[in-house]
């Protein structure tokens, strides 16, 4: 999430009751995930395992909970439980603030837009030219959203992100969520549909890009232009599909991964690894080329009557063994 105004290690630290390691009039940009970092960003870490790629990364200021040397031109705030500090500063600089009517005063509206009963606009929405808002669809606080853009019943976006932080005591805490989420120009959206903002950045539908009923699309997903999404399609967190993508009814794609640009993901198929583009066609649990899973399949159908056979053979052979 980028700030409204710098904001300096010194003011962050007194917020959070943090001892400084390095330059406390660092100047903070931007609060983002580990894998989000930007110049001016402020992280957290609270694993050993990632101390070097965090401290070493453009973040300006790094949330810890040990002392250890700071790079120059950094600084380290150090607390007890760095992701409770993270969600405070987080909810800090994005508080939650209750709609009081259906379409928050702070709302821009663009002209020849249609917002039909029952929808709800939230704070510091953004709704582009000559869009359809049809009833009941949710559209939460800064969401983003271009121009001749339909958006089908029942959906909602920008809901809070399902990332969740794991207690000591196997326990779990959701995330402050602090992105948000982007639909670009001329992009239809069916009914039912929940698409989440991002932890810290923004979840992205490019240009174009027609997604039909019930499907779910994750927290800080980008997908690209003119895809095509059929109902009841899932896509994990932080995972890229590229322009020109057809995905098929009740495909599965798991987190942090990428799809090629123009593949074909056929139904019912799960992806657990990233994919390459240039019109491939994928199916199967999981997924694999159509042509090599299509003809894996073939082969399976003759594996009873390849049994069948063999089991012949080996009678026959055994037979003629006992009469020697």
């Amino acid at each position: 999430m980028k700030l409204n105004k710098s904001v300096t290690v010194q003011e962050l630290a007194q917020q959070i009751g943090a001892k400084i390691i390095g330059d406390p009039l660092a100047k903070v940009l931007h609060i983002s995930e580990i894998h989000k970092v930007t110049e001016g960003s402020l992280i957290f870490v609270d694993n050993e395992k990632y101390y070097t790629r965090a401290i070493y990364s453009s973040a300006v200021a790094i949330i810890v909970n040990q002392e250890v040397e700071c790079p120059e031109g950094k600084a380290l705030l150090v607390v007890e439980n760095p992701f409770e500090a993270y969600n405070q500063l987080a909810l800090y600089f994005n508080p939650f603030i209750s709609l009081q009517s259906n379409i928050s005063k702070s709302a821009r509206i663009g002209e020849h837009t249609i917002i039909e009963p029952g929808a709800i606009v939230g704070h510091h929405v953004t709704i582009g030219d000559n869009c359809l808002i049809r009833a009941n669809t949710v559209l939460m606080d800064n969401t983003k959203i271009g121009n001749n853009v339909i958006i089908h019943p029942n959906t909602t976006i920008g809901s809070d992100a399902f990332y969740m932080s794991r207690n000591q005591d196997k326990s779990y805490k959701r995330w402050h969520s602090i992105g948000r989420v982007i639909i670009e120009d001329d992009v239809e959206i069916g009914a039912g549909c929940t698409i989440d903002k991002g932890v810290s950045g923004d979840t992205v539908v490019g240009e174009g890009t027609k997604i039909d009923n019930q499907v779910h699309i994750g927290h800080g997903v980008e997908i690209g232009k003119h895809c095509l999404m059929a109902a009841q399609v899932g896509i994990a967190g932080k995972t890229i599909i590229q322009d020109y993508v057809t995905i098929y009814g009740q495909v599965g794609i798991s987190k942090s991964l990428v799809v090629g640009e123009g593949a074909t993901i056929l139904a019912k198929t799960g992806v657990s690894k990233s994919i390459p583009g240039g019109d491939k066609q994928y199916i199967g649990i999981p997924a694999g080329e159509a042509n090599t899973k299509f003809r894996e399949m073939a082969s399976m159908r003759q594996l009873p009557e390849l049994f069948r056979k063999v089991n012949e053979i080996y009678s026959a052979l055994f037979k003629a063994k006992n009469k020697e």
